[in-house]
């Protein structure tokens, strides 16, 4: 134990040299991402990719954008499908050997990111060190080196034709790479961390965690954790973890808006003690950090490889789409995340959008993503809208929810439209009419165009739930071959297609 401790003063000395680096970004981000754009343009100047768009003779941000369009990922497939066969110098200099693997929202078709050297070390790697820092800097009882952190991972897999290249998700592939000092503080051990049979490593991961008193952070997708946390209780007979884990101080959470599942996470652990921190470390990099204990936003880390711009929601479905820079952001509107990365992502569309709350310094909320909206009726409804509403909701009635997705529902001969929304409860309200009522009425209150489609029941008809049978969106998952840490529910579409294919398999089941 003592070894620990020199260890944890070691590193909260170390953290705060590096909290030094991360003032400097938020004091200067326009030339901290000048510099990178320049670093990132040179070093893929003798690429494929590089001579197409002759970045040799790029110069300024404005000759970058103007120099190539916006890609998304059809665009960079098919470069990205040679380098997993072993070609150099395509998207980025040398042979890339991983692959980060993404199986999206949108469908079922998995998406492969490159993952290059640099991009492990620079993004990635370098934002958890970021993440690390903060939770020190903000937390002067931290002690994340000196007892043990869980991080649901998923798994490492060989990329088919290429045996010295490797693929999996962002969370396995940085187990995999974790750094040596912080190896002995990670539990459970590598080989069941990165098991293929994720049910079966559920299992077994509940049963040696059901023993361990010396958790003191937690790290993953809140719906995979939710289960982890009940199969230990179940082991434990214990009322909550902080009965399993009593000195637990911190869970950092992403990949999904932790809004839904808050009320969830204070019956798990109650009190104040557990503090929550968001993270936005995505397939194609580490691009945000929650800043302050008590915020609702997070910071966008400038320094981890990653040049940005932004996609203004009027220029999202525009043929030549023109993006804007960190300068000209201004404050509550909605920006599609454009990216470019130390991997070779040239003005890429990550699908995310994000509004930010401050540009002294820049910190930003996610507002869902560019396909996954309801605008059937001309009610522009958004993940963030949703979300909230539904928190709203369970903090007035007594219940929790465990995953949901809306659709439209159309137009039928003389029947108005509606939303319809298939939410499967962890525990389910007393009175569903009630709470679905509420729901609607706090929709309103979030979205003026649905409030106004709603006026009179004038164009939309009262929202409609369906309540589903617990595992009924893991069965989908299961159906779809997708049954992973990196599985996540389209929240919003608009179309039918997710809500139509879940309600055959709830009907045939």
């Amino acid at each position: 134990m003592m070894v620990r401790k020199s260890i944890d003063i070691f590193m909260r000395w170390y953290l705060a040299q590096r909290y030094k680096r991360i003032k400097r970004y938020m004091d200067f981000p326009v030339l901290v991402q000048e510099r990178w754009l320049d670093h990132m343009k040179t070093a893929a100047s003798f690429t494929e990719w590089g001579k197409k768009y002759d970045f040799s003779k790029v110069k300024t941000r404005k000759d970058f954008a103007a120099c190539m369009p916006i890609q998304d990922y059809e665009s960079l497939k098919p470069y990205i499908d040679r380098m997993m066969l072993g070609e150099s110098d395509v998207l980025w200099g040398g042979e890339i050997k991983w692959f980060s693997k993404s199986s999206g929202t949108t469908n079922s078709k998995s998406k492969y990111i490159p993952v290059s050297s640099q991009n492990l070390k620079h993004c990635h790697i370098k934002g958890t060190w970021d993440t690390m820092s903060i939770i020190y800097n903000q937390l002067p009882h931290a002690t994340q080196f000196r007892y043990k952190t869980l991080l649901m991972g998923g798994c490492i897999d060989l990329v088919q034709g290429n045996p010295r290249a490797r693929t999996g998700d962002v969370s396995a592939i940085m187990i995999e790479h974790m750094p040596r000092i912080a190896r002995p503080f990670f539990t459970p051990d590598f080989e069941i961390a990165l098991m293929k049979d994720f049910e079966k490593k559920l299992e077994i991961k509940a049963t040696i965690l059901a023993k361990e008193k010396d958790m003191v952070m937690i790290g993953g997708v809140p719906t995979w954790l939710i289960v982890l946390f009940r199969k230990i209780l179940e082991k434990t007979g214990k009322e909550n973890m902080l009965e399993v884990w009593p000195n637990l101080q911190v869970y950092t959470h992403g990949g999904v808006s932790f809004a839904p599942y808050k009320k969830q996470f204070a019956q798990f652990f109650p009190g104040d003690q557990v503090k929550y921190f968001e993270i936005y470390n995505a397939s194609e990099g580490y691009f945000g950090m929650q800043h302050g204990v008590d915020d609702d936003d997070m910071l966008l880390l400038m320094d981890s490889g990653v040049y940005y711009e932004f996609l203004p929601q009027s220029e999202w479905y525009k043929e030549n789409k023109e993006t804007i820079f960190l300068e000209d952001i201004e404050i509550g509107k909605n920006y599609a995340l454009v990216i470019s990365t130390n991997a070779g992502l040239w003005r890429y569309t990550t699908g995310d959008t994000i509004s930010f709350t401050s540009t002294k310094p820049f910190r930003f909320k996610i507002t869902g993503r560019i396909n996954q909206f309801v605008n059937a009726f001309g009610e522009e409804v958004i993940v963030e809208n949703t979300d909230k509403a539904l928190a709203k909701t369970c903090e007035v009635m007594p219940c929790a929810i465990a995953d949901y997705t809306v659709a439209p529902k159309y137009f039928e001969g003389n029947n108005k439209g509606g939303h319809e929304w298939l939410i499967e409860f962890k525990t389910p309200p007393q009175d569903l009419d009630l709470f679905t009522s509420l729901l609607d009425e706090n929709l309103k209150k979030l979205n003026s165009d649905y409030e106004a489609k709603r006026f009179n029941d004038l164009a939309l008809l009262p929202l409609k739930i369906s309540s589903l049978p617990p595992g009924t969106f893991s069965k989908w998952f299961k159906s779809k071959g997708r049954y992973t840490t990196q599985a996540k529910v389209p929240r919003l579409a608009n179309h039918r297609e997710y809500v139509d294919d879940i309600l055959q398999i709830l009907h045939s089941s």
